[in-house]
């Protein structure tokens, strides 16, 4: 029998075109079901949500129902809106419950109940369906539920679902190895092409459907949430549910190479990203080769962290607004720093004054960029019984140091991860791009952007080049088709380089205006697919 998982050999993938529609995500069933709705007329935040809904049921490591989920819309012509859906913390959690439960912990646990915070994604999917939608939840919903009756697992997602039960089923937390009983309770070692059936989800997504998605905050749902959370430990209350709601923003950006680059703002970490372009703007880019080119990619994108990890926070928190952080002298001041050998940066002084992307475009020049998470492979691992939701871990990015302003405390918005992207030139739409992975999404933003926008590459080769990833200090790890002197010029530079195949490279999508049509690019680090018509 052949491997589903070995692929000795380059491949290529090349542009999609089409101009009445397109849709692209990290999985095909989901993008099959953004296509289903764009040929039955919906526009693309219709597509997008059903997208939304399918990707919980075909990739739910990396999503769900109890996760988190980010927008950038471009609709009719009118300016750009965000929406940041990312839950709070409970109420009941405090640094003190932390440190009790956790004595002489350094961070923020990653799994039970205390890194959980309220499940934004359904409350999202209501508000764009508000705004945009022109079809009813139940349409929209219709080709997710139909594939809880049963799919066939990909190559990606069946190793995920194995690690995962091994881990939770071997758990000393009672509350994991439940989560092994209730995913999996046949203890199945799945494998590529598995059919596999999850009625619970169906259920859940027809409550939601049903009642504009509030029962997850104010119905069954939610007492079974709270009801679950009480028997077994949990600080989530039906009462933190209820006070939910997202929040309507406006989108930051900055300028680079002619273009305007679109993020939302804190707590998301985009503007890591855009901090990142504002360096490389500073520093001699174009022209350099590509050591020199790679060492001042990787030295910015380590200041640009420097100063993220240490101000962006939930925006009531933030000691700097986030046009001091994008200032261009600002950013000038802080490139000045890099020289030709690696270092280790400390926050400056600004001036004072486990994720699926997807995204979707219609034939009236409307466009989507979205993104959602349970944070690490089936977030919390706390599988609400009966329901099929599995709550995110979003709270483990949390501080425990006090005084920070990302410390933990009740009601309190995390740093998060997650960022849609977006991309305008002289402030007409481009189209949506992102790539999912943690911190390595502005990361990949970055790399992506320049090879786009810097180097000319089409999207599809934009995505497809090889990436590095920054992981603490002067580490790195550096995919194996970066060329070896390349790698060993970067290490006589000071970089420590971890060659290392499947890594957390990212995983990402785009969609741009070409002409009269779309221009689509999907990941070939993933199962994705981009289909349009």
């Amino acid at each position: 029998m052949f491997d589903p998982q070995y692929y000795p050999f380059a491949s290529r993938r090349n542009l999609v075109y089409a101009h009445r529609g397109m849709v692209a995500s990290s999985h095909p069933l989901a993008t099959q079901a953004g296509l289903q709705i764009l040929h039955e007329g919906g526009n693309a935040v219709d597509a997008a949500l059903a997208m939304a809904a399918a990707l919980p049921v075909v990739d739910p490591a990396n999503n769900g129902v109890g996760g988190d989920c980010f927008a950038i819309v471009s609709f009719r012509g009118e300016a750009l809106a965000g929406l940041n859906s990312s839950g709070f913390s409970p109420a009941l959690l405090t640094r003190e419950r932390v440190l009790a439960a956790c004595p002489g912990a350094k961070e923020m646990p990653k799994r039970g109940w205390l890194p959980v915070t309220v499940p934004g994604a359904p409350a999202g999917w209501a508000a764009l369906h508000e705004r945009y939608a022109t079809k009813s939840l139940q349409e929209l919903f219709a080709p997710a539920i139909e594939l809880c009756r049963g799919y066939a697992l990909s190559p990606d997602n069946a190793p995920i679902l194995n690690t995962c039960t091994d881990l939770f089923a071997h758990a000393q937390d009672p509350v994991l190895r439940r989560w092994a009983e209730g995913f999996n309770p046949e203890g199945r070692t799945f494998r590529a092409g598995d059919r596999f059936a999850w009625p619970d989800m169906g259920q859940t997504l027809r409550r939601l459907a049903e009642s504009h998605c509030r029962d997850l905050y104010e119905g069954d749902l939610a007492a079974r949430i709270d009801a679950y959370s009480r028997e077994s430990g949990g600080l989530l209350r039906g009462e933190d549910l209820a006070a939910y709601a997202p929040r309507w923003v406006a989108p930051v950006h900055t300028s680079f190479r002619g273009c305007e680059v679109w993020e939302l703002p804190p707590n998301g970490q985009g503007m890591t990203a855009l901090l990142a372009l504002n360096l490389l703007e500073a520093l001699p880019l174009a022209g350099a080769g590509e050591v020199d080119k790679l060492h001042m990619m990787m030295e910015a994108m380590k200041l640009a962290f420097a100063d993220a990890l240490h101000y962006i926070a939930d925006p009531a928190y933030m000691r700097v607004s986030p046009e001091d952080l994008l200032s261009k002298e600002y950013a000038r001041a802080r490139a000045a720093c890099i020289t030709d050998r690696a270092r280790v940066y400390a926050p400056g002084e600004p001036l004072r004054g486990d994720t699926v992307y997807f995204c979707a475009a219609d034939g009236e020049g409307n466009s989507i960029s979205m993104i959602q998470s349970l944070y690490e492979g089936f977030g919390s691992g706390v599988l609400v019984p009966g329901t099929g939701i599995c709550l995110q871990n979003r709270g483990a990015c949390f501080s425990l140091a006090e005084g920070h302003a990302n410390v933990v405390a009740p009601r309190k918005y995390p740093y998060h991860t997650i960022i849609p992207g977006f991309l305008t030139r002289d402030g007409k739409p481009l189209g949506p791009f992102g790539i999912m992975g943690g911190y390595m999404q502005p990361q990949a933003h970055m790399q992506v952007l320049v090879h786009l926008l810097d180097e000319g590459h089409n999207p599809q080769a934009a995505l497809d080049a090889p990436r590095f990833c920054w992981t603490d200090g002067l580490r790195f790890d550096m995919e194996p088709s970066f060329p070896h002197a390349v790698v060993d010029a970067l290490r006589r530079r000071g970089h420590e380089i971890r060659v290392l195949s499947g890594g957390q490279y990212g995983r990402g999508q785009m969609i741009l205006r070409a002409g009269e049509s779309w221009a689509g690019a999907t990941e070939p680090r993933a199962d994705g697919s981009v289909i349009g018509f």
